[in-house]
């Protein structure tokens, strides 16, 4: 640097140390102005300072510190230093909102500074540039200073401004070019001691893996970076707004908004940078629209409009614009205003070159289209159909919607319907390559109005047989193909462990009344890390699994009759499967059903305990209600013979025994018609294994596993401190057979951490998904295992679904709390049909009749459903 003496090096290396080191840096820069420095050392000590304020604290100390620096820079005389500092301070003062005097700042930077200080200050510039939304002035900075760098054989810079023009490229859609910059930038990193770059590389190659549609790399890389920046010990806000975006594209949306409001809220304590602020409402705007909550989204987004306007950040506001506009017609505030109005954003999004452009044309389409406006919907949804041919998976996605809904307002049910099944095609090459089930469960939500869509068009003008194959399409998919095994991760495993560790300490406190809230902290941050960790799995994508096949269902069903619930825009079809054909009948209202089905369940729990007797009648005619509502005109129809039950995901808590059509007979449910068709051609393993298992704490102590032992004599029987959970999952591998008497947890805010009670801890559905092969049929004796989540478009999460794909053919599990000692004659009853070659639908049914006739056992039995086919 022009006019620096050789005595000043050791002082300007706290310029790189910054970045590498951030607190020594801050200490040293202290040290130095506590020594009389020159004009020229206190410059720097002041900009180092003044760096460290601006990316991780309060941004008004930042500028004082940068002002200084400036003025101490000019006294010494030192243009090149001055030059530096401007360019610096012009990056804070953009952003602190201040867009024109930041501006105003690099242009006299620019004017003072000479070759390889200029171009420094030009990558800064870019930086800024690309801050504001300006793309091409931006990739025209670092062109500009890119060869200068090189020149200089500054492989810091270098790297940084290689960095930042993939960064740009991303913004533009422009991935290949992106991941060629990110590639040798990481390659420069290596060969220094910035430590914070590096990590900065590593979240810049997590976006890119995002934008290539690798959702599992994209979080394993930011992960990996929140654990550099952790050791730094430095705020990761932007980290924040990547992680957020990624989240929602995994169908993590209320994840995603807490991790934005958090950011949010730690931002606003340290006084810190009004530009992240922006961009994280953006972020927590995206997520509440997603999490469908459009109140917060509109407040997040107008709040985001303004910050964004303030700081003449046109590029990022006309997109926190589209998400405003798009929470305010999921609130139903639709007019002709806000059709022109996401035109507007349209055209202008198209302008700036931002893969959202299809996405404001279509929601301009659908709000013309909703005020009955055809032709000028038809104007926007052909716009935004232009993008269902290239792109990544979303944009196409939008543009087969488009697509459908100019078919449906031509009346084309056809082309519905080939618009429907494109759009859908790439979503399931997206979900397959997501290894963990959770993400491919709340994947489906993106394809939730195409199959709507599908339905609505296959009701109108196909006939039943199409309908059940489109309600197929789009229902249980995460059935359809065995999740991506859980790798020999150490981590993982150590998590787990430690989990079920201070899962049981914090169960035994409570059970002693003693307070748990470092129990509770420590459980959650172990929850937190076991989801992260399986959220990096891989698929085996692409393709959706299984095909649904209408002929093989009828073929395989034989005399019994399945009995598909399809739900269009929110009334119930009743869809009677069997002796080769399938008719439809008119159901109730969803709504009404799902609200009968709570007040069962209200009046189950109660009746799971002595002196409930009461509520008996009540129950019984909700009972009835539910079968008017849901089978409707097709009881007549079901003849005598075995029935399979396929309801929608948000009726999987009816216990459709309950009902009086299906009192005496034998019943069976399963998510999808297809998952029941898998169970019934899986073959049971070699050898008949038998498992039993009991629990710790029951109120009979598992009275039922003693008898079933002698029942079956050669049983595997894990107990008292055998009942382990790695000892369990060793033994239920691949058995026959395997009955579970267990305290049963379900968690609605996180399904996959629901439970049986082990002697060490939660067997939870993780641990489950760790099976080569789950047993072939399995009895869950325990309260709530038949509870499950629903998710995505029509998706279930808990245990039973966890089994089914990984090789179980039949289950059954209870959907409420059960009086524990009503429980063993019910098991031993059930045991005894199957003893007697019955399928566990058959056995469950005589066991029931075989039940005394008081409400608690009545209740009991209702409780208790066989899923599956075995």
């Amino acid at each position: 640097m022009r006019g620096v003496t050789a005595g000043s090096e050791s002082v300007l290396q706290l310029l790189p140390m910054v970045f590498a080191d951030p607190g020594e840096a801050r200490a040293r820069a202290d040290h130095v102005l506590h020594t009389d420095p020159s004009p020229l050392h206190a410059s720097v000590a002041h900009q180092v300072l003044g760096i460290w304020q601006r990316d991780f604290g309060d941004l008004k100390i930042a500028l004082r510190h940068l002002r200084r620096a400036r003025d101490l820079a000019a006294r010494a005389e030192s243009a090149e230093r001055e030059a530096d500092v401007l360019a610096t301070l012009g990056v804070a003062l953009v952003h602190a909102g201040r867009t024109r005097q930041g501006l105003a700042s690099f242009e006299q930077g620019v004017a003072r500074g000479s070759g390889h200080t200029r171009a420094r200050v030009l990558y800064r510039r870019a930086y800024v540039w690309w801050v504001l939304g300006h793309h091409r002035e931006s990739l025209e900075d670092v062109r500009r200073a890119l060869p200068v760098l090189r020149h200089a054989d500054d492989g810091i810079w270098t790297a940084r401004a290689l960095t930042l023009r993939a960064t740009v490229h991303l913004a533009q859609g422009a991935v290949d070019r992106a991941v060629a910059d990110f590639t040798a930038a990481e390659r420069l990193w290596e060969t220094t001691g910035q430590e914070h770059d590096k990590a900065d590389a590593v979240e810049s190659r997590g976006l890119a893996a995002f934008r290539s549609g690798d959702i599992p790399a994209a979080l394993r890389l930011l992960d990996e970076a929140e654990e550099r920046y952790g050791k730094l010990g430095t705020p990761t806000f932007m980290l924040s707004i990547r992680r957020c975006e990624v989240l929602m594209a995994a169908g993590l949306a209320p994840e995603a908004l807490a991790e934005a409001d958090t950011a949010i809220a730690l931002l606003d304590r340290m006084g810190g940078q009004s530009t992240r602020k922006a961009e994280l409402l953006l972020a927590a705007a995206r997520a509440a629209r997603s999490a469908g909550d459009p109140e917060t989204a509109i407040a997040r987004a107008a709040h985001a409009v303004r910050l964004f306007a303030g700081q003449r950040r046109t590029w990022w506001e006309t997109h926190a614009r589209l998400v405003l506009i798009e929470a305010r017609t999921a609130a139903g505030r639709g007019s002709r205003r806000m059709v022109a109005d996401a035109a507007a954003v349209a055209e202008r999004l198209a302008s700036f070159g931002s893969p959202a452009a299809p996405e404001a044309s279509l929601l301009a389409g659908r709000i013309a289209l909703a005020l009955g406006r055809t032709d000028e919907a038809e104007r926007h949804l052909a716009v935004a159909a232009r993008s269902r041919h290239a792109g990544p998976p979303p944009a196409r996605v939008t543009g087969w919607a488009a697509q459908a809904l100019r078919a449906r307002a031509a009346g084309s049910g056809r082309g519905v319907l080939e618009a429907c099944r494109r759009g859908l095609a790439v979503l399931d090459d997206h979900r397959m390559t997501l290894g963990a089930s959770e993400l491919r469960a709340r994947a489906t939500a993106q394809g939730a109005e195409l199959a709507a869509l599908a339905q609505e068009a296959s009701l109108v003008n196909g006939g039943p047989r199409r309908l059940l194959e489109w309600s197929e399409r789009w229902r249980a998919t995460v059935l359809s193909a065995p999740p991506a095994r859980p790798p020999a991760d150490p981590v993982l495993l150590g998590s787990l462990t430690a989990y079920r560790e201070i899962a049981a300490r914090a169960g035994e406190a409570r059970r002693e009344g003693r307070p748990v809230p470092a129990l509770d902290r420590e459980q959650r941050r172990l929850e937190r890390e076991i989801r992260s960790r399986t959220h990096h799995m891989r698929g085996d994508g692409p393709g959706g699994g299984d095909r649904f096949d209408a002929g093989r269902l009828l073929d395989r069903l034989g005399e019994a009759l399945l009995v598909e619930l399809a739900v269009v825009d929110g009334q119930v079809h009743i869809l009677l499967c069997g002796q080769g054909r399938v008719r439809r009948f008119p159901g109730g209202r969803l709504a009404e059903a799902v609200a009968e089905a709570e007040h069962v369940q209200a009046g189950l729990r109660r009746l799971a305990h002595p002196g409930g007797e009461a509520r008996l009648p009540l129950v019984e005619a909700a009972g009835r209600r539910l079968q008017e509502l849901l089978l409707g005109g097709a009881v007549p129809h079901l003849g005598s013979g075995p029935v399979v039950i396929v309801p929608p995901g948000a009726l999987h808590r009816v216990p459709w025994a309950l009902l009086p059509a299906l009192q005496e007979r034998v019943l069976s449910v399963s998510p999808s018609a297809g998952s029941w068709l898998r169970a019934r051609e899986t073959e049971p393993p070699p050898g008949g294994r038998h498992v039993l298992v009991r629990g710790p704490g029951l109120a009979t102590g598992g009275a039922e596993v003693p008898e079933l032992a002698d029942r079956y004599g050669t049983a595997k029987v894990l107990e008292g401190e055998a009942a382990q959970v790695p000892q369990v999952l060793e033994d239920l591998d691949g058995a026959a057979l395997a009955h579970l008497a267990a305290h049963g947890t379900f968690r609605a805010d996180s399904p996959l951490f629901s439970a049986l009670r082990m002697a060490d801890g939660p067997l939870i559905v993780h641990d489950f998904e760790r099976l080569a092969r789950s047993p072939y049929r399995i009895i869950l004796s325990s309260c709530d295992t038949a509870r499950l989540a629903s998710v995505g478009a029509d998706e279930l999460l808990g245990l039973v679904t966890a089994l089914l794909p990984l090789g179980t053919a039949g289950v059954v599990a209870s959907s409420a709390p059960v009086n524990d000692a009503a429980v063993v004659p019910l098991m031993l009853a059930l045991h005894k049909g199957l003893d007697a070659g019955l399928s566990l639908a058959e056995a469950l049914r005589d066991a029931r009749a075989a039940q005394p006739g008081d409400p608690v056992h009545q209740a009991t039995g209702w409780a208790f459903a066989a899923f599956g086919a075995a």
